[in-house]
This record gives C-alpha cells, structure tokens and sequence, in this order.
C-alpha cells in the first residue's frame, strides 16, 4: 500500500501496523512535548492521563462522514485492502511506537528526561482516536477487549454513527462527537454520508449507562448556535462529561474553512456557559492552550 495518501502520512510521522490495511498509530505533540519536559495535554488536567504514555492509534482510516472542521485528507484517502487483525495491532504496538518516538531516545536527545523516554516505552493508554471512524473496523469489539486485558486504559472516540458498534465496544470512556445542536446543522457541518441522525441519537443515548463524554467542536459561524438545543441532548444523554472545544485551523481543513472560523479560547468558553444555563452541567476544569472546556454534571 504505497498510494500517493500513504506517502504522505508515512512522512507526518504515521505508522502502519501492516502494508495492505490503513491501521495505524502516530504519536501526539503532547506526547512529544512532555518527553521534552514540557506540558501534558488537557487528558492529563482533566482525567489523569500521562500524555508520555499514551498510545493515539486507530484501527482504519476509512469515515463515513466528511466534517468541514476535518483536518484529514478527504481528496487523497488511504485505501484500505484488508483489515489488521486485532492480534497483529497488539503484537506490532510497542515495537511502533517506539519506531515513531526514536528521534527522542535521550542517548540521542540530550533534552528528553530517561524516567519519561522508559514510561513513554511501556506505554498504559491507547487512545482510538487519531483520524477516521474506528467503528467502521468490525473487530473493535475484540480490540478493545485485547487492550484492556494488556492494562490499558483505553478511550473510544467515536461519530456516533454506528451506535450497534458503540454498544459491543467496552472502553474505559467513550466519547461521541456532537457537533450540531438538530439534524439540520449536523448534516451541513458533519456531511455524513448517509443520513445518520437518528443512528447518533441513538449513540448519545448509550452514554449514560458507560463512563463517557460527548465532545462539540465549536466552528465560529457554523454550528455555534442554539445552547438550548445542545443543552437538551446532553441533559437527555446523561454523559459523565462534556468537552466543548474550540476548531483549529490546521492540515486539510484550511482548504474547507478559514481562520475567521477558529474561536478564541474566551469564545469557546462563553458558549459553554450558555449551554449550563439550560442544563444541569457545570464548569469542571478547562484549558485555554487548547481551548477546550470541560463540564460535568452539578452536585
């Protein structure tokens, strides 16, 4: 599999778990960052995660939707021939990720602490959430499974559009994307391939009964509208937490969107707070380096 798309990834640092499926890991900035002694990303403030030690992986590239705010490649796609095995991910994970995080070996890197580089090696978070929809992979349910039996703790983050899958899937947090407060928006912004409302309903109403979150990625003009509408879908949704957060500008989005769409942190934050007016949610923490802000439910 060396298309045009695969070339391009395997330059930014993507790693295939094998030559004939789009399974693949990349390691975060964040993860980067903290190996030089920087700061952990907003998992690490809000959930306890150690940015160093997290595995950002997915089992296919393949989506079924083409949101506007993407920073994936919608025009040049990896194509995927068969899937990876969920035993084949597992065997190959430790030995990619320390391929993808070699330039940081402090024999090498005078700037990357030891303790950090040997946790960064045995890493206990995998993270399914680094581009495409994971629950399109049939063997998800498996590959959770393997995770979790290894000592993982393990996020699933998901469109929601497959809510069958979402129900055989038992991550430690799940997170489902919302990013239309009614079918209208959702469809103008997420651009699903098949009408898939209902099949997201359908999703967020699965989170109450799992530990969860459901995340809105707020584009400034687009889809920052009626806090009462979201607001609604949360209370009835009953997610452990909610994380509103602001649309970078970055990768292959800038082709579909414009700088004026990104909100500032103040921005994202303001309409958080519109949305705990017509729930029961409540400020827990936020970040304003990632503009994101996290609410949870009221005492």
């Amino acid at each position: 599999m060396q298309s045009e798309a695969c070339k391009a990834l395997l330059k930014q640092g993507y790693q295939f778990f094998s030559p004939r499926s789009s399974a693949a890991l990349k390691p975060c900035m964040w993860n980067k960052r903290t190996l030089r002694g920087g700061d952990m990303c907003y998992k690490a403030q809000f959930y306890g995660i150690e940015s160093h030690r997290c595995v950002q992986m997915t089992p296919t590239l393949k989506c079924n939707q083409r949101c506007l705010f993407c920073w994936r490649s919608m025009e040049y796609e990896v194509v995927e021939e068969e899937e990876c095995p969920p035993e084949v991910i597992m065997e190959r994970l430790h030995p990619l990720q320390k391929k993808a995080l070699a330039g940081y070996n402090p024999v090498a890197n005078s700037v990357v602490d030891r303790k950090l580089w040997e946790e960064a090696l045995a890493p206990n978070m995998a993270a399914v959430s680094l581009s495409g929809e994971p629950t399109l992979y049939s063997q998800l349910p498996r590959l959770f499974d393997l995770l979790n039996d290894a000592g993982f703790t393990t996020f699933l983050v998901t469109n929601g559009t497959r809510p069958d899958m979402v129900r055989k899937c038992s991550p430690y947090q799940t997170y489902v994307s919302l990013d239309g407060p009614d079918e209208e928006t959702y469809q103008r912004v997420c651009r699903p391939m098949e009408d898939s409302w209902e099949q997201v309903t359908e999703s967020l109403s699965l989170l109450g009964s799992r530990r969860s979150a459901i995340r809105i990625t707020v584009v400034k003009g687009l889809n920052d509208i009626s806090p009462e509408g979201y607001a609604r879908l949360i209370q009835d949704a009953g997610p452990l937490y909610v994380e509103v957060k602001g649309y970078m500008y970055l990768g292959y989005s800038r082709n579909r969107l414009t700088r004026a769409h990104m909100p500032t942190h103040e921005y994202v934050a303001a309409f958080a707070n519109e949305i705990t007016k017509y729930c029961d949610y409540e400020v827990y923490d936020e970040s304003p380096v990632s503009r994101v802000v996290c609410l949870t439910r009221g005492e």
